[in-house]
């Protein structure tokens, strides 16, 4: 057994006892970090794999959120049922968006405004959509000391018991994807598409797989985040500052690597957090979105590749 495998080992072991090692406040913030590790997880098989660029990742999650909150608000279906409409609509909606943009050639900027686009189109659309609650929302019912999976009704422990099961499986998926041929095609892709259409790579199916498996994993997190908090608002839910926020994991840790959105996410929860009470206590409004700014900018010029390829040559780990 190696040093990475019994890292990982002791990892999970930890995670599994820290609600009951945590405060609630403790537990919040580490909600937070697996949720964006497991968005940046998502969105970094789309552009860290396949080399697609999409800053309008917020559709995914909104649409999954919105139909699976809106079916149990309206027809008393539970989640995990309207968790698979949810998850159909985004993959319809990303291969709509991945066809339009692979098949006419978009790339780069082009098709990340092409994503940006259909991201703004459909927040329009539920904001005028009376079955979602257009822009007043809509609310969830919370229920106080209630434990129920089977309708995602419960407290924090329950769901960060979820989201740390999607975020281990996010992380067990990505690593077999990039061990499989399609994995292979993806980083060929990546490097050089018009090079790998040469030698005979199915570049547009590739494409397509990338942006409809990222939508998939990514509206699953939607459904998660509607239940966790229990509202949803279309200038939040479909808002390109959230599509943002899924990027910034994955680009912080760094981009194409396993641990890399795991990471981001520690650096950018756990000091945005910390820069989050400092700015509330000196009294300084969006000192966050500032400290997330300066850690780009910082990433770009001094680490490119991320924290974590640097990381793991300080740790001996490859």
């Amino acid at each position: 057994m190696n040093r990475t495998t019994v890292g990982l080992a002791v990892l999970l072991a930890l995670l599994l006892v820290a609600p009951a090692l945590l405060g609630g406040y403790g537990l919040s913030v580490l909600i937070l970090i697996l949720y964006f590790a497991y968005v940046g997880q998502a969105w970094n098989i789309m552009m860290g794999f396949a080399g697609q660029l999409s800053l309008g990742h917020a559709l995914y999650a909104g649409l999954g959120g919105y139909i699976a909150a809106g079916i149990y608000f309206h027809y008393g279906i539970g989640p995990w049922a309207g968790l698979f409409a949810g998850v159909a609509a985004a993959v319809a909606a990303a291969a709509v968006v991945g066809y339009l943009g692979f098949r006419f050639s978009l790339a780069g900027v082009y098709f990340a405004l092409l994503t940006i686009a259909f991201a703004e189109f459909t927040r329009i659309g539920f904001d005028n959509w009376p079955w979602t609650g257009g822009s007043g929302g809509m609310f969830l019912r919370v229920e106080r000391g209630v434990t129920d999976i089977a309708n995602l009704r419960g407290g924090p422990v329950m769901f960060y018991y979820v989201i740390l099961t999607l975020a281990v499986g996010a992380f067990v998926l990505c690593r077999l994807l990039l061990e499989s041929r399609l994995g292979r095609y993806w980083l060929a892709i990546r490097e050089d598409a018009e090079a790998a259409q040469a030698v005979g790579v199915p570049v547009l199916k590739c494409k397509m797989l990338a942006v409809t498996i990222s939508a998939a994993l990514t509206a699953l997190a939607g459904v998660w985040s509607a239940f966790y908090y229990n509202n949803l608002f279309p200038e939040t839910a479909f808002a390109m500052g959230r599509s943002i926020e899924m990027t910034l994991a994955p680009i912080i840790g760094g981009l194409g690597t396993l641990f890399g959105p795991f990471v981001g996410a520690v650096v950018l929860t756990g000091l945005g957090e910390i820069f989050t009470s400092a700015g509330d206590h000196l009294d300084i409004p969006g000192i966050k979105q500032i400290f997330y700014g300066f850690a780009l900018l910082v990433i770009v010029m001094y680490r490119p590749a991320g924290v974590w390829p640097w990381l793991a040559a300080k740790l001996g780990i490859k």
